[in-house]
């Protein structure tokens, strides 16, 4: 279900909100917001009484927290949405409210399941599980909140999160039972697993991380273009390259 203005607020959403992904590290810029927005596009489609207008919103605003920084960011971003005028004029308080608790629960550290089906879907949009995404979204966000760590330091800490967040027994969790995630946790717990039980020296599996992270994989980033055909018929392409001019 979508609202007559669904046009009018994505417009809103690209010009105003998006680009305020620019000043985050690489892992929560715009090819996140953008991947969100789109992942919750999809899942909404389950879904038919879920108002996809308000589950996009929710989606572009999910990590604009991230301005106050990185501890309480998903309150902040509820708090940010629910201080902003101008949705109010596309927007009943309680409506607001909704979109903003479903910000706020996206999180997945977060303490107690998402409180509303706005919530969950916006949670399992969130959950990017492809090892490579998963990767270098966490050596990002230490190498630029753990500057001072030795390299050795900063293997060590993804190997932490990687068990700690995704292993068997992780505090990562899924929502939506339509979603692709389920399959992508699996197997990467299969990986996992079996580098385990393998008892694969730690220096192997750094060595098969930082191949998969060095400037040449690095070259290559994930894009997507928006744009409209004919009739006026709206699409969407993802992408991966290493040169935006021959995509």
């Amino acid at each position: 279900m979508k609202r007559s203005f669904h046009a009018h607020i994505l417009t809103f959403l690209e010009t105003e909100i998006v680009p305020r992904y620019d000043r985050f590290d690489a892992g929560h810029g715009r090819d996140h917001v953008h991947a969100v927005m789109h992942s919750a596009e999809k899942l909404a489609q389950f879904y038919p009484d879920v108002d996809e207008t308000m589950l996009q919103v929710a989606a572009a605003y999910h990590d604009v927290g991230l301005e106050r920084g990185r501890e309480h960011h998903h309150s902040d971003s509820a708090a940010i949405m629910r201080a902003d005028l101008r949705l109010r004029q596309w927007f009943s308080e309680a409506e607001i409210h909704l979109m903003a608790d479903a910000a706020e629960d996206h999180r997945a550290s977060a303490k107690r399941e998402p409180r509303t089906i706005y919530g969950r879907l916006l949670a399992e949009a969130d959950r990017q599980i492809d090892p490579r995404t998963v990767v270098l979204r966490a050596m990002q966000y230490t190498r630029t909140h753990f500057p001072d760590y030795t390299e050795e330091q900063q293997w060590q800490r993804l190997l932490e999160h990687m068990q700690n967040k995704y292993a068997e027994g992780g505090y990562l969790r899924l929502w939506i039972p339509e979603s692709d995630n389920a399959t992508r946790l699996a197997n990467l717990r299969a990986l996992i697993a079996e580098a385990r039980t393998e008892q694969m020296p730690k220096e192997n599996i750094e060595r098969a991380i930082k191949k998969a992270t060095e400037s040449k994989q690095g070259d290559f980033k994930e894009i997507i273009y928006e744009g409209f055909g004919p009739f006026g018929i709206a699409f969407l392409v993802e992408a991966a390259t290493d040169n935006n001019t021959r995509t």
